[in-house]
């Protein structure tokens, strides 16, 4: 599969679906909280989804996996499964959404502190949200993906944290996940060269210790193999004229 330039029109929806993905993430921000299971996160998220906004939750039966959203947990690396255990204080959680209207995707994820953290979660929350930044400032045309990989690996190597190699960003359109593959580390001057009109996720996972995952039982959940904290922030962006456009960015939360 070669990778999709979009046009004006499939664009304008991608806004659409984008900040629709936003608004999930914005509505649910009150519900996280001490004492509440990441399966009600799951339910609020779904019925937000499927009745006021009439999307469809993109995670729900893709390839099998049994819920609208993913929560990730403390030393989940990326899709935990929703279930009934509680959070608590201390906790920090992933939530990803991904949205599909009129048949395209929008795709966003955030951290979120539950109660009163540590002063190690709020650290490797923010500097996966560095890395993401870092990552997205440097689109524009003419600029390579192993660039981009470079400049997060870098960044988050240079705080004393390793990058997830195992799972990347991703194109995304009418499809949820196509070309091109967007790792998050690499080599500057390799890679493809970026082009108006393209439009892919940059979504970095960062771990406070080795860079080492482990896929669990139900064939979904990755945590941290040394059971040391991730993080991971996302957004999906496209690639203009002369820079990029955030298509998942919600006004209340800044960048």
């Amino acid at each position: 599969m070669g990778v999709s330039i979009k046009s004006a029109e499939e664009i304008e929806k991608m806004r659409v679906s984008g900040r629709l993905a936003a608004d999930v993430l914005r509505m649910i921000e009150p519900h996280v909280e001490p004492g509440v299971t990441t399966q009600q996160l799951n339910d609020i998220c779904h019925d937000f989804m499927v009745n006021q906004q009439q999307v469809v939750p993109a995670p729900l039966n893709y390839r099998g996996f049994p819920r609208s959203i993913c929560t990730s947990v403390n030393d989940v690396v990326c899709h935990g499964i929703p279930n009934d255990k509680k959070l608590k204080s201390g906790d920090i959680i992933n939530i990803d959404i991904t949205v599909i209207k009129d048949g395209y995707h929008g795709d966003t994820s955030r951290m979120f502190q539950v109660g009163e953290t540590s002063i190690q979660a709020k650290r490797i929350s923010q500097i996966a949200y560095d890395c993401m930044k870092i990552g997205i400032e440097m689109i524009k045309p003419g600029i390579q993906l192993g660039d981009i990989g470079y400049g997060i690996q870098k960044y988050a190597e240079r705080e004393s944290c390793s990058v997830v190699r195992e799972y990347c960003g991703h194109g995304i359109g009418k499809v949820f996940h196509e070309d091109p593959q967007v790792l998050h580390y690499g080599k500057p001057g390799t890679g493809l060269v970026l082009e108006a009109g393209m439009t892919f996720t940059i979504e970095p996972m960062i771990n406070i210790g080795e860079r080492k995952v482990k896929l669990l039982q139900d064939n979904w959940t990755v945590k941290t193999k040394d059971r040391s904290l991730s993080a991971q922030w996302e957004h999906t962006n496209l690639v203009t004229d002369d820079g990029f456009e955030i298509l998942t960015l919600h006004p209340e939360y800044g960048f």
